[in-house]
C-alpha cells in the first residue's frame, strides 16, 4: 500500500513570550534572523473568537468586501445585530489590531482575521462529508486493474478495484467537493496536493509559510510501501509532509520539459497516473553514505534519469532516448 500524507500533531515552533529577533548584518540586504512576534497565545486568540458578535463582524467585512475597501464604523455597524455602539465598539476593538485594523478610511481584514474567515464561512473548520466509491480513470500501476476514489474524514483517497493498492490518500478539504462533478473534484485535489509537495520541495511550508527543512530517508524496514521517503518539515510550525520522491518532482524544469516534448503536461495530468510519483519502483539507491538516489522517469519510450542528494536537491539529469529506425 502506498500512500502520501501530513502530520501536524507537533507543538508549534514559536515561543510563548513576545520577541522581536535581531537582523543578521554580516550580508547587505540579509532579513536572516527571527522577525516575527507573538502578540498572543493560541488560547487567546481563540478565546477571542468564541463569541457571536465577534463572528459576527468578521463575516460583515467579508460582505462588503473588506479586502478592498475599508468599512467604516457606520456601515459595519447597521450590518450586526447588536442594539447598541458601545457594546458592537467593544468587540470591534477587540478583534482590532490582530485580526482586523482600523484605518482613517474604516476597518480592513489583517492576514489573520481573512484566514479566520476563509476557514469558518468555507466550511474548512465546520462543515463534514462523505463521498462513496466513484469511478477514477487511469490504472493500477501495480496490477493495470481499475481505479476508485471515496472520501471520509476529510482524506480522499485513489485506490485500486482489484488489488486495493493505495496510490494517493491525501487530507482535502470538504469545500472542495461543493458544486463540483467528479472528475473537477479530482482535477482540484491534483492541484492541490502538487501545489502542497512543490512548495515544500521549493523550502516554503503551504501551511504557514516558514522555512521547510527536507531530507531523504533511506528505511527499507519501515510501515510503508517506500524504501525511500521524503520528509519535509516546517521549522516554524511542525507541519509535516512525506511521501515517495517522484511527486516532489513534478515542478523540476527538467522533468516538466521531458513530458512537454512528448505532449504531456504535468501541471494538468493527475500525478497518480505516473508510477514513478507514487511508486518506489522506478527508484534506485545508488549510495547510503551520503545518500543519492536515482528516478528513473519513462515517457514514450524514453527515459529521464534524475539523480538526487540527501537535501533531495538535483545533481545530476541524463536522458536514455529510443534511436530513430
Amino acid at each position: 500500500m502506498t500512500q502520501f500524507g501530513h502530520n501536524v500533531d507537533s507543538e508549534p515552533a514559536t515561543d510563548s513570550t513576545a520577541e522581536v529577533g535581531t537582523q543578521s548584518t554580516s550580508k547587505r540586504g540579509s532579513v536572516r534572523g527571527k522577525h516575527t512576534k507573538e502578540r498572543m497565545l493560541p488560547a487567546e486568540a481563540f478565546a477571542l473568537l468564541g463569541n457571536d458578535t465577534r463572528i459576527g463582524i468578521l463575516q460583515a467585512l467579508r460582505d462588503a468586501n473588506a479586502d478592498k475597501t475599508p468599512v467604516g464604523f457606520t456601515e459595519l455597524f447597521e450590518q450586526v445585530e447588536i442594539a447598541d455602539t458601545a457594546n458592537f465598539n467593544y468587540h470591534l476593538q477587540k478583534l482590532t489590531d490582530h485580526f482586523i485594523k482600523g484605518t482613517e478610511d474604516g476597518y480592513e481584514f489583517r492576514h489573520p482575521g481573512r484566514k479566520v474567515v476563509s476557514s469558518i464561512f468555507a466550511g474548512t473548520l465546520t462543515d463534514r462529508a462523505e463521498l462513496g466509491f466513484f469511478s477514477v480513470d487511469g490504472s493500477c500501476h501495480a496490477c493495470e486493474g481499475d481505479l476508485h476514489g471515496w472520501y471520509i474524514d476529510e482524506l480522499l483517497t485513489i485506490a485500486c478495484v482489484d488489488c486495493s493498492t493505495i496510490l494517493v490518500r491525501y487530507p482535502f478539504p470538504p469545500g472542495g467537493l461543493d458544486e463540483r462533478t467528479s472528475e473537477e473534484l479530482l482535477q482540484a485535489f491534483h492541484h492541490y496536493v502538487r501545489h502542497h509537495y512543490c512548495m515544500a520541495a521549493d523550502g516554503v511550508c503551504p501551511e504557514c509559510t516558514g522555512t521547510v527543512e527536507t531530507t531523504l530517508v533511506y528505511d527499507p524496514a519501515n510501515d510503508s510501501n517506500f524504501d525511500v521517503t521524503v520528509d519535509h518539515t516546517c521549522q516554524r510550525c511542525g507541519y509535516d509532509l512525506q511521501s515517495g520522491v517522484g511527486v516532489n518532482l513534478l515542478d523540476n524544469a527538467e522533468v516538466l520539459l521531458f513530458h512537454s516534448e512528448r505532449g504531456i503536461d504535468l501541471s494538468t495530468e493527475p500525478f497518480w497516473h505516473f508510477e514513478w510519483c507514487v511508486s518506489d519502483a522506478r527508484t534506485t539507491v545508488l549510495s547510503e553514505d551520503p545518500l543519492r538516489i536515482r528516478v528513473n522517469i519513462p515517457c514514450a519510450g524514453d527515459e529521464l534519469h534524475v539523480v538526487l542528494d540527501e537535501t533531495l536537491s538535483v545533481t545530476e539529469t541524463a536522458r536514455q532516448e529510443q534511436l530513430p529506425s
